[in-house]
């Protein structure tokens, strides 16, 4: 088997190396560096038992004059080849360190950046937990494949080439015994790991991966595990995927024992080999006393060389193992993506079209969109109605193109989303959400996250017209409070407020609004609501409804069901329509209101 052969699972080991040379030809001269310290140190190492062998040989001349003069010969050589190993090792780590911390800053900003890319969907159905273990332990595995592979590997193939080929020039027969050993040992090391240990690191991996999904899933929700009571509950279902974790980690340390006894095995069996073949030359008098301890001590160095062999192809193949992830998120393909000629967008009216818009969902035999047409002009703002699941929020997503249109287009001002950047698409609508989302940042850094480069007197403003000034300078920090993960530390209203103030401060040519006021008590939702309307003028306006108490003062309302606009006007217009599905929407919610006051 083929190091680089196709496994059933994950990417193959060729893609990963693949991925990594991509890597290394960003740093060509630094890997050529160090490849070349290591090959000095290598090469030092390997001709000290030629000296050791000599200087046990001159030991045993009758002459002790030239007895001295040749060991210490020997003895300064080895010295020398003892300060050239040590400086060229040294130099070896300071580079390497450098070198790898580049890459592993290179390799994690790489994958954040493509995940950052990634489509709603994707982010949807993937634990946020399990994506951050995937890159930080690829990352990581960085470390151990560097030393692996330039520290461990190319030195160890050049001590081993490099004690068969001066063997051999004195003993053919000797260099023939280690130079087959060696391959022989090498290869069942190579066997072993790719396939009795790999195929286990692989899932013990994938399991690793889950329990860190799990941990953050359930971390993440504290406030809801709390709410019903229910940690023994997430504490037992982190316990069977610890156990599913176990036994596969288990089978993949068992594994690696058994494939290092093997081995072990094999190292006795060469051991005895080479020694059997000294004392066989020295029988026959082809050796000297100087030659077998010559023999002997390269054994040494043949033998720390094999046996650490076969850790490193252990530690090779782990760190190729957790490197498959990493390389799959790579592999990934960015389902939305810029235009090769994508060009910012230029927004000066805000004019959204719809042209013949077809829409389907991945995996639905029916589309929700199918011949879409409809305008809102510069300016205009317009509730989206409907029920759950009738198209509002897709409608939305299309405009900011968090999908794209199966055929036809959408445009604002008469660009094509798709011909446009995306990132200058987004900044030119602001939004807020129904759930807005926090940074575990301060308070100011969230207000002005769509202006980083406002002033604290833009930002203080924007709050006082989102009514969270108030609730902000009662903090301890002011606007420098850390609001916790997702903005736990504050609540649904004032997140919501701290949305708003954001959504002000954008000032946006398009704004989208997702009941904006829901969250918020009711002497708040006053004072919020006069500030949305001085923040609808002159803005296109698209505000997706729940509450249709909200959209009376709107200058059009679209009414969606399944995925089309059965109904189209403002309030009034709508409300008389006798059997329309926007007046039995409002009567329902109105006799919902009713039978609450009543209560």
């Amino acid at each position: 088997m083929s190091i680089f052969q196709t496994h059933k699972r994950g990417v193959s080991f060729r893609a990963v190396f693949a991925f990594l040379l991509g890597h290394w030809r960003r740093r060509k001269g630094v890997i050529a560096a160090t490849a070349a310290a290591v090959l000095v140190a290598t090469l030092a190492e390997v001709f000290v038992p030629l000296f050791a062998g000599r200087l046990i040989g001159a030991l045993a001349l009758a002459d002790r004059e030239a007895a001295w003069r040749a060991a210490t010969a020997a003895f300064l050589a080895i010295v020398v080849l003892g300060a050239v190993m040590v400086t060229a090792r040294h130099f070896t780590y300071v580079v390497l360190v450098r070198l790898t911390l580049r890459m592993m800053s290179d390799l994690a900003a790489d994958a954040f950046a493509r995940v950052q890319r990634f489509s709603a969907d994707w982010h949807a159905s993937t634990f946020a937990g399990s994506t951050v273990r995937k890159i930080s332990r690829g990352m990581w595995s960085l470390d151990v494949l560097h030393d692996t592979l330039l520290v461990a590997l190319f030195p160890s193939v050049v001590a081993l080439a490099g004690s068969a080929i001066l063997l051999g020039l004195h003993w053919p027969v000797m260099g023939l015994v280690v130079a087959v050993g060696a391959v022989a040992f090498v290869t069942l090391t190579l066997v072993l790991s790719l396939n009795f240990v790999a195929p286990a690191a692989r899932l013990s991996n994938a399991w690793d991966t889950r329990v860190g999904g799990v941990l953050a899933d359930a971390v993440g929700c504290n406030a809801v595990v709390k709410g019903f009571g229910a940690e023994a509950r997430e504490e037992a279902r982190l316990a069977r995927v610890l156990a599913k974790w176990n036994g596969r980690t288990r089978r993949t340390w068992m594994a690696g024992t058994w494939a290092g006894t093997a081995q072990l095995m094999a190292l006795v069996a060469l051991q005895a080999s080479i020694i059997g073949t000294a004392l066989m030359l020295w029988r026959q008098g082809a050796a000297s006393a100087g030659d077998i301890a010559y023999v002997l001590t390269t054994y040494l160095v043949v033998h720390s060389y094999l046996r650490d062999i076969g850790m490193h192809v252990h530690n090779l193949q782990r760190s190729l193992n957790e490197l498959e992830e990493l390389v799959e998120i790579h592999q990934q393909s960015v389902a939305i993506a810029d235009a090769r000629d994508a060009v910012p967008i230029k927004v000066v009216d805000g004019r959204i079209a719809f042209e013949h818009v077809t829409f389907h969902y991945r995996g639905h035999g029916t589309p929700l969109f199918e011949d879409l047409n409809v305008t809102i002009d510069g300016g205009e703002r317009v509730g989206l109605v409907g029920h759950s699941g009738s198209g509002k929020t897709t409608f939305v997503k299309l405009i900011q193109r968090m999908h794209d249109v199966t055929s036809g287009r959408v445009s604002v001002d008469g660009q094509d989303v798709r011909a446009v950047t995306q990132g200058s698409l987004r900044r030119a609508i602001a939004v807020v959400q129904q759930e807005p989302v926090l940074f575990h940042r301060s308070l100011m850094e969230n207000i002005a996250y769509g202006r980083p480069d406002a002033s604290f007197t833009e930002i203080r403003r924007a709050a006082e017209l989102a009514n969270a000034s108030g609730f902000i300078e009662r903090m301890p920090r002011g606007y420098g409070t850390l609001v916790g993960e997702r903005g736990v530390k504050l609540s649904g209203g004032e997140r919501q407020r701290i949305a708003i103030a954001r959504a002000f401060l954008a000032d946006a040519r398009i704004l989208i609004l997702d009941e904006a006021t829901s969250s918020l008590d009711s002497e708040s939702e006053a004072a919020i609501q006069e500030a949305m309307e001085r923040l609808m003028v002159g803005r296109t306006t698209l505000v997706i409804a729940h509450r249709l108490s909200t959209v009376r003062s709107l200058d059009r309302l679209l009414v969606f069901d399944r995925g089309r606009i059965v109904e189209e006007g403002d309030h009034d217009a709508l409300v008389q329509r006798e059997g329309g599905l926007y007046r039995r929407l409002f009567e329902r919610q109105a006799m919902e209101l009713a039978r609450g006051l009543a209560a």
